[in-house]
């Protein structure tokens, strides 16, 4: 295995470490996600100890009683850092069905900004359901075409077209046209407990055939 290889290995991540840290972030007690979630409070410490993987069902229902994106389980809490520089193949990757999402270095920032790059295939799409989250939203289109719903309100993003709008309105979006859209969003002034781009990578990665996180 080669050093670049090394670069592009994921990690090994503790899926009951990370339930934990997620319903602590909270302030959620075993308890009251065991009400919220309708499993036992026991099946929940099995899977924070690790005695016990959760089924995908599962997993599906701590992520509606927690209000988080199922990929949050998954993806380990990265070290932050006040400054960030990233090599442009140094990128975090995930590919979801026509698309493929980029971060940009704001998964390891200590600041509440948060940057990545979508570039969406034709009929690349966030998926049927909209979604919302505290701050504010940017997004700058390079290249293509991207549709960008809000509250109903649709936006046509061209070439060095730009949106801003407050992410707790309901949005969503989509590569309308033939060629492939690039676009840059930026997310920022969100709560301390949020990390706002699991939405948009949960969401595009719905209905995905093959997904695949490169760290």
């Amino acid at each position: 295995m080669t050093d670049k290889d090394k670069e592009y290995e994921g990690e090994s991540v503790d899926v009951g470490k990370r339930l934990r840290a997620l319903r602590e972030e909270r302030g959620v007690s075993m308890r009251a996600l065991a009400r919220r979630s309708g499993l036992s409070a026991n099946a929940l410490s099995m899977i924070e100890r690790s005695l016990t993987s959760p089924s995908v069902s599962t997993l599906i229902k701590l992520s509606i009683a927690l209000e988080v994106p199922i990929t949050a389980f998954f993806r380990p809490e990265p070290d932050r850092s006040p400054v960030v520089f990233r090599k442009s193949y140094q990128r975090s990757k995930v590919v979801f069905k026509n698309g493929r999402w980029e971060g940009l270095g704001g998964e390891n920032f200590s600041g509440r900004v948060e940057a990545f790059m979508l570039t969406l295939e034709k009929g690349g799409s966030s998926g049927p359901y909209g979604m919302v989250h505290s701050g504010h939203e940017f997004v700058y289109c390079e290249d293509g075409t991207l549709e960008y719903e809000v509250e109903g309100q649709i936006y046509l993003l061209e070439p060095g077209d730009n949106l801003i709008f407050a992410a707790h309105m309901l949005h969503r979006w989509r590569n309308p046209g033939e060629k492939t859209a690039r676009v840059i969003v930026v997310i920022s002034s969100f709560e301390a407990f949020e990390n706002p781009s699991e939405f948009h990578l949960a969401s595009g990665a719905t209905g995905s055939d093959e997904q695949e996180e490169v760290e």
